[in-house]
């Protein structure tokens, strides 16, 4: 089974780039096995729906603003991003994450597991850092992604 790990995020913009800061993390504290890929995806939107077409499963991680605070950690499927059940959109690439995916359902090649982490930000202004609330919360959200592989029989290792 090939399994995408997708970051979307600005990382101009300190927390909207959480999702890339992600894969970051992720590449500098773990092996991953060839069938896992981690992709940072940007603001690409649309223009990677090829990435998600290719995958068999796929882990979206994202901003997302929904009621909570800052770092709390949201997890989406396919069916409440679908049907349009997502909290409010931040910025134009969120609104592309839920184009391409109905871009790749139209073409009949969407894969059918789909999830969405999404962190509540704390900071939206200028800037390269993420926020102290969602550094705080990166190694967890790694953390969730790296057992979800581990429970689907991928073989993730610490690094060295």
């Amino acid at each position: 089974m090939r399994t995408l790990i997708f970051g979307a995020g600005n990382l101009i913009l300190t927390d909207e780039g959480f999702g890339v800061h992600c894969i970051n993390h992720l590449e500098e504290n773990y092996v991953f096995p060839p069938e896992v890929e981690l992709y940072d995806g940007g603001t690409l939107g649309i223009m990677v729906t090829h990435k998600i077409e290719e995958a068999d499963r796929v882990i979206l991680v994202d901003t997302v603003e929904t009621d909570g605070n800052p770092g709390d950690v949201f997890r989406y499927e396919k069916e409440d991003i679908m049907l349009n059940r997502l909290p409010v959109k931040l910025s134009p690439h969120q609104i592309g994450i839920q184009e391409m995916l109905y871009i790749s359902e139209m073409r009949g090649a969407c894969p059918d597991r789909i999830s969405l982490l999404g962190v509540i930000p704390s900071s939206l202004d200028p800037g390269s850092e993420l926020s102290p609330a969602l550094s705080e919360c990166l190694p967890r959200v790694a953390g969730l992604i790296v057992d979800e592989l581990r429970s689907l029989g991928h073989e993730v290792r610490e690094r060295n």
